[in-house]
């Protein structure tokens, strides 16, 4: 009896260190696949951000065009890393650049765009993140690129930088353009 006293508490934090170390071998975030690749971009009915942004539906993206759509947030430290890269988008030709302000105030938002550039020809706001539940958003920043037929072809969850814009984003874009 006295045996087993010792023995279930050891056999119980070994189960228990077993399951800790599995869970630690789950893909990060930006890794886990997204049902929605190869699949219509979500419905969605949003405002724009606000009197001075210009909002985006499904319809703008199946117009023929490649977009690139960013879902960022003003308390977001990543999208501050990551909005260089977007400012450059100017040089992406044939390829539309549209914002999706996630959990955010129009005010705190509109601050950001003025700190940091706004690159983006328009802009949503998802101010209580349900829309973002539709297009499986884990985490901001988060980037999807859309063919020209408003199919999503690449979900990347977290910052974009110059290493992820070259291996991952850009050539996205590309295949997007070769299936629209």
């Amino acid at each position: 009896m006295r045996r087993l006293l010792y023995t279930v508490p050891v056999a119980a934090f070994g189960v228990l260190a077993y399951l800790l170390f599995h869970s630690l071998a789950t893909p990060p975030p930006n890794e886990l696949p997204s049902v929605l690749i190869d699949k219509p971009a979500p419905l969605i009915s949003l405002p724009a951000l606000d009197a001075n942004a210009k909002g985006f539906t499904r319809r703008d993206l199946s117009a023929g065009h490649v977009t690139v759509l960013n879902v960022w947030a003003s308390w977001c430290a990543p999208c501050r890393e990551e909005a260089p890269i977007f400012n450059d988008a100017a040089n992406w030709r044939g390829v539309a650049l549209y914002g999706l302000v996630y959990k955010d105030k129009p005010d705190k938002a509109r601050a950001f765009l003025a700190e940091v550039g706004n690159p983006f020809e328009r802009i949503d706001l998802d101010r209580d993140g349900r829309a973002a539940i539709d297009w499986g958003v884990y985490d901001v920043p988060e980037t999807f690129v859309i063919d020209g037929r408003g199919i999503i072809r690449l979900r990347y969850s977290g910052p974009v930088t110059p290493d992820i814009l070259a291996s991952t984003i850009r050539p996205a874009i590309e295949q997007a353009r070769q299936r629209s």
